[in-house]
């Protein structure tokens, strides 16, 4: 396990990889009230088993969830989707607090596009080294972005409110990865220093 993710292996003790069902939710949302939940665009979940398989559970899950008016692929490969979700959050989400930005703000702004742009280039030569892909380019990444308008990341909408910044599970996860597979990420350390010190003070 990833420290980053599961310090001292403290989840996996009591769950259990078979135990657990891989789910990458695409759908952007927003906290219109207490008890109120504004749903933006996006209805797609996708689910895996962490062994990849095809199983009897997931079948049924998905068929549930579709019932439901929900898209619910079961991926063979889960793993694909996460790094492809984790490509706009460990980019997205960190500048959005530090500039305090809407996605569109971000797509459209010469400078934190750049910053973006090189971020998940990073994010993708440290997925390649260990055998995935996104399958989506970074220009049909961020034009998606900055499709969903003027939508706030969950991160930013925790700052605005006073919330923890659960940032340091998304950089830091990527940083320790590419420590293991020996991939330089200069911007996405950088990145995770400033967020780290946002996420402290906010938190004082």
């Amino acid at each position: 396990c990833l420290e980053s993710v599961d310090p001292d292996g403290a989840v996996s003790a009591v769950l259990a990889p078979e135990r657990a069902v891989g789910c990458v939710v695409y759908a952007a949302t927003e906290l219109a009230q207490p008890g109120v939940v504004r749903h933006v665009e996006g209805t797609r979940f996708s689910i895996g088993e962490p062994d990849r398989s095809v199983s009897a559970r997931c079948l049924a899950l998905s068929e549930a969830m579709r019932a439901g008016g929900l898209k619910c692929p079961v991926e063979p490969d889960l793993r694909n989707d996460i790094w492809l979700k984790l490509l706009g959050n460990i980019s997205f989400n960190p500048i959005s607090a530090l500039a305090r930005a809407t996605m569109r703000q971000m797509c459209r702004h010469g400078g934190t596009r750049q910053v973006i742009e090189t971020m998940m280039t990073e994010t993708l030569t440290v997925a390649a080294a260990l055998g995935c892909e996104s399958g989506v380019s970074i220009e049909r990444r961020l034009a998606g972005a900055e499709r969903v308008g003027d939508h706030r990341t969950s991160t930013l909408q925790d700052l605005e409110r006073g919330k923890p910044l659960e940032l340091d599970v998304l950089l830091a996860a990527v940083v320790e990865l590419a420590e293991i597979t020996g991939v330089p990420v200069p911007t996405l350390r950088t990145v995770h220093a400033l967020s780290d010190l946002l996420a402290l003070r906010s938190a004082a």
